[in-house]
């Protein structure tokens, strides 16, 4: 069974709590709830406004550290909020944690994974105009992710492997449709900023409605092809809200075929890794399943 990662360390709201004291105290006092316990972090409401956000294994903390480099000047030129520290936590003797961990805004709202794919129809030309203004040149020395962003022959293997050892329904058919998409030619601009993990339960919906009111989560973020992102068109949306999603986006930035093929293909890559890795999730298998039906679905 494909468990989440054992936790390396166990972050307790006491932990937290204490964590806060020694280092932001004029925060220590304020209420602290668990709400959120991944594969990655552990997330805890902050009083009504901040979040606490804290890796659990060390595997995750260069992506926290990542999130605090960049985040804060990315922020300020997308049109929907993100999750930019609003203060740094560091590596600390007493109480003792060994890596660096975030206090975030709080957004209110519905995470996109909760509510019915026909209704998220409503915020698709949102997250384009999102990714549109994300989606620009990034500078040499953005983070790298060797699982995102990079040419589809460097997930070729990891892709046949899921493909030929989990029980995905229609695996042979999903087969020879990566086969055909590990072929499509490869991104030839410039490697932009990328979310990375564009998925409906990092998408917040803003609160009375199913518009889309922040995006969170950023630990993936890196640079490459935009295709990675752009495969959310067939994880979070179904047919109808995909046109609407691949209109806007393509009106935005000229998107051309070969990029919506390999985002097609992306979101192989990420359903198959869904279906692959949530024996403990339900929420996330079904996502994964959604996926793959859709990409396959699509022709």
């Amino acid at each position: 069974m494909a468990l989440r990662p054992v936790a390396e360390v166990d972050v307790t709201v006491e932990l937290v709590r204490a964590l806060l004291t020694a280092q932001h105290p004029d925060l220590a006092a304020l209420p602290l709830d668990l709400v959120a316990n991944g594969w990655d972090n552990v997330v805890l409401r902050l009083g009504d406004d901040l979040a606490v956000r804290v890796p659990r294994r060390e595997a995750a903390a260069g992506l926290v550290a990542h999130e605090q480099e960049w985040l804060p000047g990315l922020a300020p030129r997308l049109p929907l909020p993100v999750p930019a520290p609003v203060r740094v936590g560091t590596p600390c003797a007493d109480p003792f944690f060994p890596w660096a961990w975030s206090v975030v805004p709080w957004f209110d709202g519905l995470s996109a994974l909760s509510v019915d794919r026909a209704l998220r129809r409503a915020f698709a030309p949102d997250l384009a105009a999102f990714l549109a203004a994300l989606h620009v040149s990034a500078p040499p020395e953005a983070p790298v992710n060797p699982y995102r962003g990079v040419p589809l022959a460097v997930r070729d293997e990891s892709v046949r492997e899921r493909l030929t050892s989990v029980q995905v329904p229609d695996g042979g058919s999903l087969l020879d449709l990566w086969s055909h998409l590990v072929e499509v030619p490869a991104w030839d601009g410039p490697a932009v900023w990328l979310h990375g993990d564009l998925h409906p339960a990092n998408l917040v919906l803003a609160p009375g409605g199913h518009r889309l009111g922040a995006v969170v989560d950023f630990g993936d973020m890196t640079s490459g092809d935009p295709a990675t992102d752009l495969a959310t068109a067939w994880i979070t949306f179904d047919a109808v809200g995909r046109r609407v999603f691949r209109d806007a986006m393509t009106a935005r930035c000229g998107t051309d075929d070969a990029t919506w093929e390999r985002a097609r293909a992306w979101a192989l890559v990420l359903g198959t890794a869904f279906a692959a890795h949530s024996d403990d999730d339900p929420a996330f298998a079904e996502l994964g399943a959604h996926t793959l039906a859709q990409v396959l679905g699509d022709d």
